[in-house]
């Protein structure tokens, strides 16, 4: 009788498949299993797609159509005659024991990184697969207690595959890529999380696969690391691609990285530069970054008070700042700035009323030269999301956000977190 569908296939462990005999289709053994191939890409679970076996001293491949059982008894061929081949990796195949096993891994469901202490089979749909990890220390114990007393430990901390992303760089045929929807739907911190309590090695592989898939998912990431990884990036980078990732951060991040180079790598970075981001970056540098003008950012949406509210809401869909930075439009006269309203007043208002009519009170304002103390102040004063500096004419020159003040009064290393590791 066959199981339900919804009835889940029964887990096989890789630990008790490796070292099993490879059998003929009478039960002749004909040598050992090494290892288990599978392709990794595409969508669903990873299929196996063959057998890495020693026979008669010689290491072989026996591809998954030769195979008709695989088991803890060991691996069955479907014909007594045997074809064996040398083994040749394909594009997207890997070992699973060599490769996979005892390794970390990119648990993206929970943005942390984990241990593969067992790697779990299942048939699916007739072909054998790979369906999860074990991450527990039982899938540990299993592979080193005998076969017989192993075989008897359950499955404990399983995680299913559609969730991970295994670190491959050190295969030569394959690739860590940025899934769909996996590591791409992480926010930029996480991925940055994931990067710094990697290894070198595996933080590069992981920067590498975002900026293949998305150049500007890679600077966000670059924005949101640690003063020591951005150096590490920057150190093993040429300029030209520096450059790159730079002209796509907001001007003030740029300006911070670059600040902290030594004096001719700077300028040759300034000078690979777009020109407009360039002059932006150059007169952020000018300003002490721990004051009011070094905190900054020139991104921001101002209008004459005599706009109407729907041309604001129209300039605030047509801007490239981010959504979470853009909370407000300011508005200024002929006097200077007046002040500035929220993107849900505009939302709530006339489109066609004046956006003067909705500044209702005068916003603080800053100097380039306050310091950051006073910054603090004033925003927790005024409960502000951001607040404009301005010249001495009354001019608006940038904008500080929260994220700004909460970054520099938080400590370094601060967005460190427990279990990012896989540990309580």
């Amino acid at each position: 009788m066959n199981a339900p569908a919804s009835q889940a296939p029964p887990i096989l462990h890789l630990s008790s498949v490796v070292g099993s005999p490879l059998l003929d289709s009478d039960g002749e053994r004909l040598g050992k299993v090494n290892d288990l191939i599978v392709r990794l890409g595409g969508v669903g679970y990873p299929p196996i797609t063959g057998v890495l076996a020693t026979v008669a001293g010689r290491s072989s491949f026996v591809g998954i159509d030769r195979v008709s059982d695989i088991g803890p008894a060991g691996v069955v061929l479907r014909k007594a005659k045997l074809d064996l081949r040398r083994f040749e990796r394909r594009p997207e195949e890997v070992l699973l024991g060599r490769d996979l096993l005892d390794r970390q891994l990119i648990n993206v469901e929970g943005a942390r990184l984990v241990r593969a202490n067992e790697i779990e089979l299942a048939l699916v749909a007739g072909s054998w697969r790979v369906v999860g990890v074990d991450t527990g220390p039982r899938g540990g114990l299993r592979r080193l207690l005998p076969k017989p007393l192993g075989a008897h430990i359950a499955t404990g901390e399983f995680l299913d595959w559609a969730g991970v992303e295994p670190f491959v760089g050190h295969v030569p045929t394959v690739r860590l890529r940025v899934p769909h929807p996996k590591l791409a739907k992480l926010h930029p911190a996480q991925i940055a999380d994931l990067v710094e309590a990697a290894s070198k090695r595996e933080g590069e592989e992981i920067i590498q696969a975002v900026g293949d898939g998305d150049r500007e998912l890679e600077a966000d990431v670059f924005e949101e690391l640690d003063d020591q990884h951005q150096r590490e990036f920057l150190d093993d980078r040429p300029d030209e691609q520096v450059a790159e990732i730079l002209s796509r951060m907001a001007p003030d991040d740029a300006a911070d990285v670059i600040g902290e180079l030594e004096e001719e790598r700077r300028e040759q970075l300034l000078s690979l530069l777009p020109v407009s981001h360039r002059i932006k970056v150059r007169v952020l540098l000018g300003y002490d970054p721990a004051e009011a003008g070094g905190l900054m950012s020139p991104d921001f949406v101002l209008l004459r008070d005599t706009a109407r509210n729907g041309d604001a809401l129209a300039a605030v869909r047509a801007s490239a700042i981010a959504a979470e930075l853009l909370t407000a439009v300011f508005v200024e006269s002929e006097s200077g700035l007046e002040g500035s309203v929220p993107i849900t007043a505009l939302l709530r208002a006339d489109p066609e009323s004046l956006l003067g009519d909705e500044v209702h009170h005068e916003v603080p304002c800053l100097s380039t030269d306050d310091p950051f103390e006073e910054v603090a102040r004033l925003m927790a004063d005024y409960n502000l999301t951001s607040i404009p500096v301005v010249d001495e004419n009354k001019r608006m020159l940038g904008v500080v956000t929260v994220d700004d003040v909460l970054e520099a009064m938080l400590p370094r290393g601060w967005r460190r977190r427990f279990g990012l590791l896989g540990e309580d």
